[in-house]
């Protein structure tokens, strides 16, 4: 199976659980070499939600401001479509919590599957706890903006950042600790929140606020960063557009928690890009009809431009103040997801032993059947992260900016390997028997979501060239004129992670991990 010489073992230890009868999915997890620990408590609608609000592309769009412009959001929009059909397919043939390292072992070759499954597990690991630790800050500074909104003697410090991303920390710690039914219901009511919610901004912004003009909304480009081209200052303004999407294979790492996985997680997927990028990208144009005095904006001692904006239209404190607030309460929605996604893939990975300590982390426990441990590590170390930001808010985001770079670089190896495997015809087409994906070498077979012929390999081929646009300029700081406040050092954060991953695998991990390992035969 995944590993050659392999001994049977239950390398995830569970106490307290009793597992219901092998079903369908869990058919499909054991021919893959794992044990079902978890309980599917989810699906369709509740990983439809699950997706949707971990995006929260509308919402993202708002708070970072309309700098994308049109124009890169539709680039970044198909980009970020065509990815997830690849992440899509691959989680259609084999729905995993691993996710991207799982990939990358049974589609590398024998030689390199090791070394590429560790790092792709790693580069995903740093990127969702980025990830989570900047939907956690994003969501306190945003209070902080409420705050100082009302209350115009107000002066925000970062300690204060600290303290409220530290509340949202342990706001999501206790609803995953609990688990369960409570997360999936829970999330279902915030799918409808985040739709109801966009209506309820739009609708009064678009009303009361002054209009501009369609040449300037779509012929009118802004260099805020004073960038030599206006081409560079469209690049480096998408990443903005970028981060809004960040996230989407969140539910690929629940996959042992969903009902019939192999077509709720690519259909969860999808739907989620075409009802975030309609959202999002209707709230753009919104956003720059509505813009008003830009300067007025960027300088709005809230600290987000889009109060001010709200501010602008509305010529009231308290209707701006209960915008922000549905935005603010998506943020900590999504963060609970965010946690839930971050501590399942670590624990995955754990489990394969690619992580020190991996027999504490691996470990599922209680009625509720999730992994208390990973999720307490993953909120730990989110309020260590919190920690740089008392010293300096430009730190920190160049810290959590590797939630874009790590995140991608995973999407990009597999999605390279994928390209090759689909090139050189070594995925067979689903003949109605039972899926089996094996390791490097092993039959390989679609799931129900597949893009057939030529449009699968063209779809793959662009978005590797979109993955390879993003990563490049997620490096890059915000302005052309660049000093220390202002670099962007989050290629040194993650080119560091991947060094210090690199010492212990060939020190210690080369020893004990294999890839995904064999549970049950």
């Amino acid at each position: 199976m995944y590993s050659q010489g392999l001994k049977q073992e239950n390398a995830t230890e569970v106490r307290g659980i009793d597992l219901p009868p092998l079903e369908i999915d869990d058919a499909k997890l054991a021919q893959m070499g794992k044990r079902p620990v978890l309980k599917r408590n989810f699906g369709l609608w509740s990983i439809l939600g699950f997706s949707c609000t971990i995006l929260i592309t509308w919402e993202g769009i708002v708070v970072g401001g309309p700098a994308g412009a049109v124009y890169g959001f539709i680039f970044v929009w198909l980009g970020v479509a065509s990815t997830f059909a690849v992440l899509s397919e691959l989680a259609s043939m084999a729905p995993t919590s691993g996710g991207q390292y799982h990939w990358c072992s049974m589609l590398a070759s024998k030689s390199t599957m090791k070394m590429v499954s560790y790092l792709t597990g790693w580069l995903t690991v740093i990127g969702w706890q980025a990830t989570f630790a900047t939907s956690c800050y994003l969501v306190g500074t945003l209070i902080q903006g409420l705050i100082a909104l009302t209350h115009s003697n107000y002066q925000p410090q970062n300690w204060h950042g600290t303290l409220l991303f530290w509340a949202i920390a342990v706001f999501s710690l206790a609803i995953n600790l609990v688990g369960g039914n409570l997360l999936p219901r829970l999330e279902v009511f915030i799918l409808v929140l985040h739709i109801l919610g966009f209506f309820a901004i739009l609708i009064p912004l678009v009303t009361t606020a002054d209009h501009g003009s369609g040449n300037e909304v779509f012929t009118e480009f802004l260099n805020l960063g004073g960038f030599p081209s206006q081409g560079l200052s469209f690049f480096v303004g998408m990443v903005g557009c970028i981060f809004a999407f960040a996230g989407g294979d969140a539910a690929v790492h629940m996959s042992e928690e969903i009902k019939n996985a192999s077509t709720a997680v690519p259909t969860s997927i999808m739907l989620s890009v075409l009802i975030n990028g309609s959202l999002g990208f209707g709230m753009l144009i919104a956003m720059l009809f509505c813009l008003g005095d830009i300067e007025a904006a960027l300088d709005s001692p809230t600290g987000y431009p889009f109060m001010s904006i709200f501010l602008q239209a509305t010529r009231s404190v308290a209707g701006t103040a209960i915008m922000g607030s549905i935005i603010t309460t998506m943020g900590i929605s999504t963060s609970v997801g965010m946690l839930a996604t971050t501590s399942r893939q670590f624990w995955s990975f754990a489990r394969d032993r690619g992580i020190p300590g991996w027999r504490l982390w691996s470990q599922v426990r209680g009625k509720n059947a999730v992994p208390v441990y990973s999720i307490i590590l993953s909120a730990c170390v989110a309020c260590l992260l919190a920690l740089i930001n008392i010293g300096s808010s430009v730190a920190f985001n160049d810290l959590v900016a590797m939630s874009i770079s790590g995140l991608y670089l995973s999407y990009m190896t597999v999605a390279g390997l994928l390209l090759y495997r689909r090139c050189t015809g070594e995925i067979s087409s689903d003949d109605g028997s039972a899926q089996t994906v094996n390791t490097a070498g092993a039959k390989l077979v679609w799931g129900p979501f597949h893009i057939p012929g030529i449009w699968g390999v063209l779809v793959n081929i662009f978005a590797l060239i979109y993955m390879s646009i993003a990563i490049f300029f997620s490096f890059w700081p915000p302005s052309w004129l660049v000093t220390v406040d202002s670099m962007n050092f989050s290629v040194v954060g993650t080119v560091g992670v991947v060094l210090l991953s690199l010492i212990y695998y060939f020190v210690r991990a080369r020893h004990i991990y294999d890839g995904p390992r064999v549970e049950i035969r």
